[in-house]
């Protein structure tokens, strides 16, 4: 690779791990001097590979959006699994990690509409061409790599097939077959029969938790159930727990704290300590500011979102709060909420709301393109996915031209991460007999 833009270089656990940072237009689309940030990846090689410079080269898009990306410590999981074939390229997008950081405490704007028209340029057509320019940097204009896209990384090799696939040689996509024939409203429509799904199961699993969260729910419906800080939490917020049922033991997840939280209203009369730091814990995500002001976004295909999630879950009898014999869960979703009650989202709140109503949002994907797509595509669909609905994810992959989708209800949507072994094996098999016939 080119060293121009080497800013360090480390030795860890077997492997030799390269940052790379370089400078892009915030707006790709705007004039040649116009304002600039960084983006910074780093380059991970096995360490008995490292001479092997015919060794192919792989970018993974992260999850999220708005996820940065650790250093990579160890030399095991998931990592390994594309380190016995490839030179990888770990992104940290842009407004992640070591690149631009957005942060609450230091924002790039302070007026509402200003930081809005701002972040129009953090979706994923934004970080795919950042991507690019790394890869003709790095390797070389007319150099080719492949794409791996975990959950949100799913939609952005999908943006990249749409923009840029002349260089693309191979797309893995796990649990991230983005919903690109529909809206926001379509998408979190079909999220929420999903999650009374999920819902469902977990209730199955732990009957009587449908009462203690009937017992949870009212309770601080009619309490100020206050934390050490003077944070309330509230029964709306408690209901977000429900974006753990798609973790590999998410109802156990969730029982527990509904378990707890029920001991504490009986022997405390109000929810613990805790709780309140598990419900924190569990919903931080949400706290990042990239994350909880484009989530939704990465749905806009068009006009504003107009708090879609919100829209969608309060037309919905099940997930209202008297529903019996408890209301659903939700799931990974944003609601305007959120940015009241939540401490580290006040200072997003006008933001959120400009973002959700005023900004008007270009589609993310050449459907024409996808159709006619040539590059050979490999993935998987999460039969229970509460975060990338699979009948929608199984309607693109139907639509992606030369694409092969590995469909099962063995696992989750963080399968890779979890059992990267069984995962890794058979979506290797499936891309090199792919890339074999094309």
């Amino acid at each position: 690779m080119n060293v121009d833009h080497v800013v360090s270089r480390t030795a860890v656990d077997r492997m030799i791990v390269t940052g790379h940072r370089i400078e892009v237009p915030l707006d790709w689309s705007g004039p040649a001097g116009t304002e600039t940030i960084s983006v910074f990846a780093r380059e991970v090689v096995a360490a008995e590979k490292v001479e092997d410079q015919s060794l192919p080269v792989i970018c993974w898009y992260q999850g999220g959006p708005g996820m940065e990306f650790a250093f990579p410590a160890s030399r095991g999981a998931w990592l390994e699994q594309l380190l016995t074939r490839y030179r990888v390229l770990l992104l940290d997008q842009r407004g992640t990690g070591m690149s631009t950081p957005l942060e609450a405490r230091s924002l790039p704007r302070s007026d509402p509409g200003e930081l809005a028209e701002y972040l129009r340029h953090f979706r994923a057509d934004s970080i795919v061409r950042d991507a690019e320019r790394f890869r003709s940097v790095l390797l070389g204009e007319e150099a080719d790599w492949q794409l791996f896209g975990q959950s949100f990384g799913g939609f952005c090799s999908l943006t990249h097939l749409s923009l840029f696939p002349e260089h693309v040689t191979g797309v893995i996509i796990t649990g991230g077959f983005a919903p690109v024939l529909h809206d926001a409203d379509g998408v979190y429509t079909a999220l929420a029969d999903r999650m009374a799904e999920r819902n469902a199961d977990f209730l199955a699993r732990f009957p009587e938790d449908a009462e203690r969260v009937r017992r949870i729910v009212d309770h601080l419906s009619s309490a100020e159930d206050v934390d050490a800080h003077g944070e309330r939490l509230t029964a709306r917020a408690f209901l977000t727990l429900g974006t753990c049922l798609g973790h590999l033991h998410g109802a156990a997840e969730v029982h527990d704290a509904v378990e707890r939280a029920a001991h504490d209203l009986e022997t405390l009369g109000v929810l613990g300590g805790g709780v309140h730091q598990q419900v924190a814990g569990l919903m931080s995500p949400a706290t990042n500011p990239i994350y909880s002001l484009l989530q939704e976004a990465c749905y806009g295909q068009g006009g504003p979102t107009r708090w879609a999630a919100a829209r969608v879950i309060d037309a919905d009898p099940r997930y209202r709060l008297d529903a019996l014999p408890a209301p659903c869960l939700t799931g990974e979703m944003m609601f305007p909420w959120m940015f009241e009650e939540w401490a580290s989202l006040r200072p997003f709140r006008d933001d959120a709301e400009a973002i959700a109503t005023q900004v008007s949002w270009t589609s993310l994907y050449d459907l024409d393109r996808l159709r006619a797509n040539h590059v050979p595509v490999v993935g998987t669909v999460y039969w229970n996915d509460p975060y990338v609905e699979r009948g929608l994810a199984m309607e693109t992959a139907a639509l992606l031209g030369n694409c092969e989708v590995w469909i099962t209800n063995e696992h989750e949507h963080q399968a890779y991460r979890v059992t990267p072994g069984r995962v890794a094996e058979r979506l290797f098999a499936m891309l090199d007999q792919r890339r074999a016939q094309s």
